[in-house]
């Protein structure tokens, strides 16, 4: 009894081990993700793997432009790998070796920046080194915050001030890193009235803080620019900092224009920065150094304060973020590091030079002498307006103007970027300007090589496209009262595209369905991308853009408006008549088949009749029509599409037998033809020299006509005179002895036709 409950419960075991083996199995082979299934992969395929996800398909659709990998991008790279191989060192090397490369690097970067006796602070984002400032004032403010926490914020609110032109965002990202309400951070107006639209406006922020003071509350931190985000324009950080200094405030700095504190000339308004708080620097575009981290450059004697906020850490292996810029900053050297970022300073000065002699184009600079950001835009109100863009026609910019002009910018921003990647030029909205271009070679020259040439080559495109745009603006007000004066056409104002207009075909007929106008306006935008002009038609952008309607692109001045819009309406009408006959074909066909039919059996009946019954026997008809042919005239009938009736075919036959026939009329041409010279594309005004010159054609012409006309003592060729004179064909032309020729076959013809009317009614 034993033995047998023995085995009883080893078979239940191993029927159970039996079940989690299965179960294990199909764990495996169905819940774990497919590279990881059995024993990994070889290096070759992790590595190709890699490479596809980095290029994919990208190749074959489009040229995208890489980084500019130096030498002292690949000194970069080489200092992730080395921090993760050092990493593994024992503790006590590692404490030392990482002690020393943080000690450098922030040695370096102070001396090199003019920022002494400074700590510094190595950060991926680089929104993270202003959130640890600021936990660090309130640290150094609040003496009881370690202890009380969020009671000591509530008792007395902190205050941040943001200028309205920093960084987007700036101000939400450091309440969600603090744990703040939005109403911690104040934005600071920019100057109205004096000074830079994209300054911080001092007077009003000394009112502000006074305001805040009263009302219980503690100004903390200022956050200045040293280069605005969008203009790269400076705050007055003199007078910012003396206001931070009487009420007891933090200042910190950031800024593209920071980096020209390397350099050995540095203007007042930068230089003044060096005596802030703390500066936020982004080394790695400046240089052009990938994957390197930003770096916040701070004083604070209390190391105690600067642990609780987070500027150090007494782990090792966070201090080897600054291993790249350890490696890198040695690499390059001083003279490197100053050479590229005077090279960007030099691409933007040349740029600004150019763009001063170009009309239409206003620039948005703080220093013409040293600015390292050069923002421009199109304007229309500029020198030589009313001679250049004012004729007859009217005013070249009607209503909304300033969205139009938005417009063409952000056209022309993209055209550049598109032309002259190189530059690194972008489109950029500014609150008072608009839509603009900016050129920031600090931020994109070491990223993407950009040199004198590619500068040059940026200001010879928009030599060519500001004609463009002025003459699309000039001839929009002219194209929109053509189409309105046009039947068939209807205007559509859509002040978001940059081109000379869009227009709509309505058609003769108002009732057409959705689906029949988008067909008429396909085959319409086809037929107009098909003929020879310079013009882009399309059907607008893929988003946000009207239904069924034609998009016109820029043009130039030489574009007749009255001949573009009279052939879109043209080519409208006769789609749509092309439409109308084919939905109405089908109809015709059918109804004329069915009365062929009908047609066809009434004349076999008649046949039948005709032939008689005897005929439609076998083997009698057969006999019958030998002794005694039947000879029946052939009958059909002929479909006309184009009037949709049904004739006999009988004329036909009796043409072919006579040998004459209808001649078929001449094909009319259209009066309004336009005479074009050899090569001249379609919609261009004709020029003085091609008006001569038709003139001239003209004229001869008329004369060739005049002498075509026989002479008052010239025979002509008559009935009685069939054969022409001697003397008679030296004033004839070509032309006139084909008529005469002509006149002479109809008279022989008609003599003909005569003696046999005459000899069947003798017979």
């Amino acid at each position: 009894m034993g033995k047998n409950l023995n085995e009883a419960m080893k078979m239940l075991e191993d029927n159970q081990r039996k079940a989690e083996e299965d179960s294990e199995k199909k764990y495996t082979r169905k819940d774990i993700p497919g590279p990881l299934q059995g024993s990994g992969q070889d290096m070759v395929s992790i590595l190709q793997l890699v490479q596809n996800l980095m290029h994919g398909e990208e190749e074959s659709q489009q040229s995208y432009r890489l980084q500019n990998v130096g030498e002292q991008g690949h000194m970069a790279l080489l200092g992730h790998s080395l921090a993760a191989y050092i990493s593994v060192l024992d503790r006590e090397r590692l404490r030392k070796l990482t002690t020393r490369i943080l000690s450098d690097t922030t040695l370096w970067l102070c001396r090199l920046f003019r920022f002494e006796n400074g700590s510094a602070y190595f950060h991926e984002d680089d929104r993270e080194g202003l959130s640890k400032v600021c936990r660090l004032v309130i640290h150094s403010r609040y003496e009881d915050y370690t202890t009380d926490g969020f009671n000591m914020l509530y008792s007395k609110q902190p205050m941040i001030y943001i200028s309205s032109a920093a960084r987007e965002g700036l101000g939400q990202s450091l309440c969600n890193q603090l744990g703040l309400p939005l109403s911690c951070v104040c934005r600071v107006p920019c100057n109205t009235m004096f000074g830079s639209q994209h300054q911080m406006d001092v007077a009003f922020l000394d009112r502000l803080i006074k305001e805040d003071i009263e009302s219980g509350k503690l100004p903390l931190l200022l956050v200045a620019n040293a280069g605005t985000p969008g203009a790269g324009h400076t705050d007055k950080l003199g007078r910012l900092k003396e206001l931070c200094e009487q009420h007891s405030m933090w200042l910190h700095v950031e800024g593209v224009n920071l980096a020209t504190l390397a350099l050995g000339y540095v203007s007042s308004s930068v230089l003044a920065a060096t005596k802030c708080d703390s500066m936020t620097l982004t080394l790695g575009p400046w240089l052009g150094l990938p994957a390197v981290p930003a770096v916040t450059l701070y004083r604070q004697e209390d190391p105690s304060l600067s642990l609780a906020a987070g500027l150090t850490s007494s782990q090792a292996v966070e201090k080897l973020r600054a291993l790249p810029l350890w490696l890198s900053l040695q690499y390059l050297g001083h003279d490197g590091i100053v050479e590229r970022i005077k090279h960007a300073s030099q691409l933007s000065q040349r740029l600004l030079e150019n763009l001063k002699n170009q009309d239409f184009i206003k620039t948005s600079v703080e220093d013409e002498l040293s600015s390292p950001v050069v923002v421009f835009r199109f304007s229309p109100e500029f020198p030589h307006l009313d001679k250049l863009l004012y004729t007859s026609r009217g005013p070249m910019i009607t209503g909304n103007e300033k969205y139009v002009c938005d417009t063409f910018n952000q056209w022309l921003g993209e055209q550049l970027a598109q032309l002259v990647p190189a530059s690194g030029a972008d489109v950029i909205e500014l609150e008072d300007e608009g839509t603009c271009v900016r050129f920031s070679p600090l931020m994109t020259s070491a990223v993407l090589g950009t040199e004198v040439q590619d500068v040059d080559q940026l200001v010879d495109c928009l030599k060519m496209k500001v004609p463009v745009m002025t003459c699309t603006l000039q001839l929009r007000d002219e194209f929109e009262q053509e189409v309105k004066r046009t039947a068939g056409l209807s205007y559509v104002e859509d002040i978001s595209w940059p081109g000379l207009g869009v227009v709509r075909y309505e058609g003769q007929n108002k009732d057409q369905q959705e689906n029949e106008v988008e067909k008429i306006t396909s085959a319409l935008l086809r037929k107009l991308n098909e003929l020879e002009s310079d013009l882009s038609f399309s059907l607008g952008p893929e988003f946000g853009g009207e239904k069924n309607c034609i998009y016109i692109g820029m043009v130039m001045e030489d574009l007749d408006v009255s001949e573009l819009v009279e052939t879109i309406a043209a080519t409208g009408r006769e789609i749509e008549e092309n439409s109308r006959l084919l939905e109405n074909m089908t109809e015709i066909v059918r109804k004329g088949i069915q009365e062929a039919q009908v047609q066809l059996q009434k004349a076999n009946e008649e046949r039948l009749l005709e032939e008689g019954l005897l005929r439609q026997i076998p083997v009698v008809g057969s006999v019958l029509n030998w002794f005694s042919p039947f000879h029946a005239s052939p009958k059909g009938r002929t479909f006309d599409l184009t009037a949709g009736s049904l004739e006999s075919t009988e004329p036909t036959y009796v043409s072919k037998v006579q040998g004459t026939g209808v001649t078929p009329p001449p094909t009319p041409t259209s009066a309004q033809a336009k005479h074009r010279l050899p090569g001249q594309k379609l919609f261009k005004r004709s020029t003085k020299g091609s008006d001569g010159f038709s003139e001239t054609s003209s004229v001869s012409h008329s004369d060739d006509l005049v002498r075509k006309e026989p002479q008052p003592g010239t025979p002509s060729a008559g009935p009685g005179n069939p054969e022409l004179p001697e003397g008679g064909g030296e004033h004839l032309t070509e032309e006139a002895a084909e008529d005469c020729t002509g006149e002479m076959v109809q008279t022989l013809g008609n003599a003909g036709s005569t003696k046999s009317e005459e000899k069947e009614s003798l017979r």
